[in-house]
Order: structure tokens, then C-alpha cells, then sequence
């Protein structure tokens, strides 16, 4: 009867061991594991990842283990009692048994495993090998009913891999709430969303754009640039849409020194690059592709009618990735971006802002879908273009029209809605 009794024992520890082990194998991050055996060199994670390349026969192998346990202990535990208790030994085995089964080999190892999938799947996973391995051929077995059985019923087992792969990229990203690397988190996403944005939504409006005229001498073009904050500049010819090359200032400066004050000599013609025209529909993603097998880091937008609309640069496709670059060298406007923050809930906005810096640099919400910057925003939400000094609240935010120029909306006013005086749109 002890002898029975140690084997009950032993049989619910092992019960308990694959129900914690199949909670945390199936629970277990395959990121985190494929970290651990890249970065960490971790034995154990090179050993679970090669046992997720059959994850059915992982889980198989916990689930006979399991069961083979709780069936045996059960079995041993009745007879023990009904030795000692007679038939009423049943009823007695059956109420421990349950009880033990429920709590001790189910409840809490898969409890514990839900908190601690990681580590837990890496604690077991020497030893669930051993069992993957001596369990093979029951295994095999199984599956190979199992599958029939599909094929029975008609059922097929597509791989969704590939076509899943990117939304469980995002789930992740979305589904990590801790503080310690928010800022990685926001760069995360801003990569996978550079295929669903434009050019033209981060390009420099031709209304901003730096540009000269290929006519000017070489000496009114040096003294242009002689404060130019950009490393190269349009030139255009007759009118400034008419956009013919490109100078770089490094070669235009290098050229003027090679000729030591020669200038009549140089031909901007001949050290000028042809200009890079792209449609104003690419996407981040396809121009950071071309940026890099062109080597070249600036490129000139147009419409579908070959029309001007900007330029856009690596600087800015980098910019939605990790956030706004500022160096010595960029021109100072409205603080940051156009935005000058007044207190803690109004801000004084340049109206060509796009909506996704505001978004992205304060947490906003606001709409982007049919505007690219704050102005446009406005002009769509009204269905007009606002005079000096009217107010609109749309969505928790108070908009005051701050500067009006022509029909350009220069400068508004945003402020947080709780902090606004209950008015309706003037």
C-alpha cells in the first residue's frame, strides 16, 4: 500500500508537470525564445525552437503524458481504497482524486505557467524533449488518426503563416503596455505603417520650397546659399515649377574655390544633378526602397499630371520613423515643427503642420483622412475657408483662426476642449 501510495504521488507530479508544461509550450512568446537562442545563445531556447518546428507533436506528447498519469494515479489510488474501505472505496477515490486532479495537477502548474510561459517553457524543455522522444511512437500514432480524422471530415489545415505573419507583428506591438521602451514601441509601429503612407503626406510643400533660378549668376547663387540651412537645392528655369536640376552646395562651394573667384567660368549646367521625379502616391516604404538602390536622398513629387507638388527626402521618411531631427543647421520657424505650446492645453499651430506630427507628438486623435495638415483639416470639417478670428470645435479640440493670409489659413489656434468656454462654431 505505501509503494501505491509514493506511485499515486510520483504519477500527479508528473500530471502536473505536463499540464504546467503544455500551459506554458502553447503560452511561450516564439520571439522571445528565437531572442534567447540569437542574442543570449541560450542551449535551451536552440532546443525548444527545434521542438516548435513540430509543435502538434509537442503538444500531443504533454497531452498523453498527462493523461496517461491522471488514468494510472486514479487507478492505483481506488484500488488502495477499496482495499481498505470496500466498495465505498470508489466513492472515496473518486472525490480525492478529483480534487487532487483539479487543484494540484491542473489549477495551479497551469496557473503558474500563464504568469511564467517564457521561463517556464524553458525550464521544461530538456526534460519535455526526453518525453517528445520516448513518447514518438504513440505519438506518430495519434497523429496519424487525428489527421485521418480531418481528412474525413472534410477539414483542411491551410498555413496562414504568411498572410497572418504582419498583423501578429502588430498585435504585438499594440499589446505591449510597459514604460521601460514606449518610445521603441512607437518606432515599431511607425515602420510597419510606412506602407500605408504617402509621400505626399511628409513631402515639403512647393509653397516651403528653397529653390533658385538656373539663370541667376553664380555669384547671386553663392550668396543665396550663403545661409542655406539644406545640403541641396532645386533649380528651376523661366518659372519656379519648372524644376531642371539639382545642386548640391558642397559642389557648388568646391567648384568656387577650385576657380578662386573665376566664377564667370563655372556652368552650372555641368555639375548640376538631373532632378529625380517620383509620383505623389508612393509610399514611404517603396521610396525608402528607391533611396537606398539609387544611393541618392532626394527626390522631386509631382501629381499625375507631372505638376510640382514638393520634394521629399530620406530626412523625412526618417523622421516618421523616429521622430523630428533638428540640428544647427535646420531653420528655426514656430518652436518645433511650426508648434508653439502656450500652457499645457493650447498650442499656436502653423497651419501647414500635418495632422500626423500633432498626432504623433502630443497623442492626439485627430482625423487625418482627408487632409494631410491642420489648415486642410479645418477647410474639410467646415467646407469652407474660415475668416480671422472665427472658432470651431470639433472633436474635443477648440480651433480659433488665429491669421488668415489670402485663402491660407496661417496660424490657428488649437486648445483642449475642457479648458474651452461652452460655444458652438461662430
Amino acid at each position: 500500500m505505501i509503494i501505491a501510495t509514493i506511485a499515486v504521488v510520483i504519477l500527479l507530479f508528473l500530471s502536473a508537470f505536463f499540464s504546467g508544461s503544455e500551459t506554458a509550450l502553447t503560452g511561450a512568446s516564439q520571439a522571445f525564445i528565437v531572442d534567447q537562442e540569437k542574442s543570449a545563445r541560450n542551449p535551451k531556447a536552440k532546443l525548444l525552437n527545434k521542438l516548435f518546428n513540430k509543435r502538434d507533436n509537442l503538444i500531443i506528447t504533454t497531452l498523453v503524458g498527462s493523461n496517461l498519469s491522471n488514468t494510472l494515479a486514479t487507478s492505483l489510488s481506488t484500488s488502495v481504497l477499496i482495499s481498505l474501505f470496500g466498495q465505498e472505496g470508489v466513492a472515496y477515490a473518486t472525490i480525492i482524486m478529483t480534487f487532487l486532479v483539479l487543484v494540484y495537477t491542473d489549477m495551479l502548474p497551469k496557473s503558474y505557467a500563464v504568469r511564467h510561459a517564457n521561463k517556464m517553457a524553458l525550464l521544461v524543455a530538456r526534460p519535455i524533449s526526453f518525453f517528445v522522444k520516448l513518447f514518438s511512437p504513440a505519438v506518430w500514432f495519434l497523429q496519424f488518426i487525428v489527421n485521418y480524422t480531418f481528412k474525413l471530415a472534410g477539414a483542411s489545415n491551410p498555413d496562414t503563416a504568411s498572410s497572418d505573419s504582419l498583423a501578429e507583428v502588430r498585435g504585438a506591438i499594440y499589446m505591449y503596455n510597459g514604460k521601460e521602451a514606449m518610445q521603441e514601441k512607437a518606432m515599431l509601429k511607425s515602420i510597419l505603417d510606412l506602407t500605408d503612407i504617402h509621400v505626399y503626406d511628409v513631402m515639403n510643400h512647393r509653397r516651403n520650397l528653397f529653390s533658385l533660378d538656373i539663370d541667376l549668376p553664380v555669384k547671386e547663387l553663392l550668396k543665396r546659399v550663403k545661409n542655406c540651412p539644406f545640403s541641396r537645392v532645386p533649380l528651376y528655369k523661366n518659372r519656379p515649377e519648372n524644376i531642371v536640376g539639382v545642386i548640391r552646395i558642397k559642389t557648388l562651394l568646391k567648384e568656387a574655390v577650385e576657380h578662386k573667384g573665376n566664377l564667370d567660368e563655372i556652368n552650372i549646367e555641368d555639375i548640376m544633378t538631373k532632378p529625380w521625379f517620383i509620383p505623389d502616391n508612393t509610399t514611404l516604404m517603396q521610396q525608402l526602397q528607391l533611396f537606398r538602390a539609387r544611393r541618392e536622398h532626394f527626390a522631386i513629387v509631382v501629381d499625375e499630371y507631372g505638376v510640382l507638388q514638393g520634394i521629399v527626402t530620406l530626412e523625412d521618411i526618417l523622421e516618421e520613423i523616429v521622430g523630428d531631427i533638428n540640428d544647427e543647421s535646420d531653420i528655426s520657424n514656430l518652436d518645433i515643427m511650426g508648434i508653439r505650446k502656450l500652457n499645457d492645453n493650447c498650442f499656436l499651430v502653423d497651419g501647414q503642420v500635418p495632422i500626423r506630427d500633432l498626432n504623433r507628438k502630443y497623442g492626439w486623435n485627430i482625423s487625418d483622412d482627408n487632409a494631410v495638415t491642420i489648415a486642410g483639416y479645418l477647410m474639410d470639417m467646415t467646407q469652407s475657408i474660415p475668416n480671422e478670428g472665427q472658432k470651431f470645435i470639433f472633436d474635443n479640440f477648440q480651433y480659433e483662426i488665429v491669421k488668415r493670409n489670402k485663402n491660407q489659413l496661417s496660424l490657428i489656434k488649437i486648445t483642449l476642449q475642457k479648458d474651452c468656454s461652452k460655444t458652438t462654431s461662430d
